[in-house]
């Protein structure tokens, strides 16, 4: 019988997967020029990777994640755009989600119309998306969870030492990308001990695995100590995020929060509808399929590791980002539950619009937020002598203003400031984003010059925050309304 389309080898490339990547990807960089780095965290990223590149390593181990500055520090020789970066880690991201896709695909041999759809179903998601245009670790980890996923599933399917550490080589990036990387030690374990082939157990096997994992931590620490840091600074971040030894500027001192419905009403709120039916179905179909011990098939193998990520990110503080790693899969799940009991024609009409309702979704939490007013904050300034400025919590003027932005945290800061030659302080909300609420009483102040900023205002900036504050999913809503009735988030003001 002769071959038809849909039997093709998947490793051979599919037009239409291509066309919904680069569809995906001109989504992902949909008015991404005209927007400012989000957070403190991606400005911070982006100024420690020009440090590193100059040869300063001092901040390195700062996040726990010096294997993103090694990433990017050769970008810096070329420039320090800080929108090639987020460009590239836009793009970044978009590979990441390719990856896991491309063995999904494999496994489950859809024919290439199908992966389109998914990859459109799944790549428009709103907290991909969002995560997607930061210059965070986050597209940096998914790309390492992608590999790590296939890299792990091939263990399990064919048991062997270079399986075993070519997914180890995956763990061992992911640690040096983003220290939240940890987080999938636990789920391996789980998966290791349902495997019960002892594998990672001998002898040989064991030392290799923990050398591969040790061997950064080591080699990065020596570099560290002959910079004059200390030598545990790295594995010391873990400890002290764990064990918090004092509250952060929002006041959040501890770690822990259950709250079993946070990552449920955002995904009803923000995520596609059909996340919800497609489980069910899927759920529905698996209920009597469970494997036995040592057989794990695919969509088992899935959704472990989804089921655990949300047990596990609902015992933690909570943020959208938290199920970074899971959305994807959850978007798989529901696509392969709906597969499985709907016809094709069905199938393809519903997921399309589910994308429709997707990109709408996008301009509405997303896209609506642009574009960004700093350059105009920077362009005043430097029309009225520049100068060294001070700004609530936020460094988001810095990527714009070539003299020296300090992010501070309490106003009593200001009059130390004045004497040190600063004339001006950005009253930025950023700070109420934050939940640093020690700069309400400067809004009293007469502003020199005012500018409204979109992003302060957006729900899923707040929502990303909440593990700062330590806040719910309500209460960091509620606090978003707030600060949504306001028409000017960015006040400069004359220091006195």
């Amino acid at each position: 019988m002769a071959a038809t389309k849909n039997d093709i080898p998947y490793a051979n490339l599919n037009l239409w997967w291509l066309l919904a990547l680069v569809a995906l990807a001109a989504l992902r960089l949909y008015g991404l020029h005209t927007v400012a780095l989000p957070d403190y965290d991606s400005v911070r990223n982006w100024q420690i990777v020009q440090e590193v590149v100059s040869g300063n390593v001092h901040n390195i181990f700062h996040h726990g994640s010096p294997g993103f500055y090694l990433l990017y520090a050769p970008l810096a020789w070329a420039t320090s755009d800080y929108r090639v970066f987020q460009h590239l880690n836009a793009l970044l991201a978009v590979l990441a989600l390719a990856m896991l896709l491309r063995l999904v695909g494999q496994q489950l041999r859809l024919p290439g119309w199908q992966l389109a759809l998914l990859t459109l179903f799944a790549g428009t998601s709103v907290l991909l998306t969002f995560s997607g245009r930061d210059f965070t670790m986050s597209s940096g980890s998914l790309f390492c969870f992608a590999g790590l996923l296939a890299a792990y599933w091939r263990r399990l399917q064919q048991p062997s030492r270079q399986t075993l550490l070519r997914a180890t080589v995956w763990l061992m990036l992911g640690l040096c990308i983003n220290y939240k990387f940890i987080l999938t030690i636990p789920i391996l374990v789980v998966l290791e001990l349902w495997q019960n082939d002892g594998l990672v157990w001998q002898r040989s096997n064991l030392v290799r695995v923990v050398a591969l994992l040790a061997a950064p931590y080591v080699v990065l620490g020596t570099i560290g100590v002959a910079a004059g840091l200390r030598w545990y600074l790295w594995p010391a971040f873990y400890y002290k995020v764990a064990f918090p030894d004092a509250a952060n500027a929002a006041g959040r001192s501890n770690t822990l929060r259950f709250d079993g419905l946070y990552y449920f009403r955002y995904l009803w709120q923000f995520e596609s509808p059909l996340l919800g039916l497609g489980l069910a179905l899927l759920l529905l179909k698996l209920r009597r399929e469970w494997p036995s011990r040592g057989q794990l098939p695919f969509m088992f193998y899935l959704l472990v590791w989804a089921a655990c990520l949300l047990t596990g990110m609902t015992l933690l503080l909570k943020a959208p980002r938290g199920l970074l790693w899971a959305y994807p899969l959850l978007y798989v799940l529901a696509f392969v539950g709906l597969r499985q009991w709907l016809p094709r024609g069905i199938l393809a009409g519903l997921i399309a619009i589910a994308i429709v309702g997707n990109v709408y979704r996008l301009q509405r939490e997303v896209y609506a937020y642009a574009p960004t007013h700093y350059p105009l904050v920077a362009a005043w300034l430097q029309a009225h002598g520049g100068g060294k400025v001070a700004s609530t919590v936020s460094l988001g003027l810095s990527p714009f203003y070539a003299d020296s932005v300090l992010a501070i945290t309490d106003k009593r800061t200001l009059p130390t400031l004045r004497r040190r030659g600063y004339r001006y302080v950005l009253l930025d909300d950023y700070w109420r984003v934050t939940g640093v609420t020690r700069f309400n009483s400067l809004r009293q102040q007469q502003p020199v010059a005012a500018w409204p900023e979109p992003l302060l205002t957006s729900p899923l900036l707040f929502l990303e925050h909440s593990e700062y504050t330590g806040l719910g999913y309500e209460e960091t809503l509620a606090r978003q309304r707030i600060a949504q009735q306001d028409t000017l988030q960015l006040r400069l003001l004359k220091l006195y």
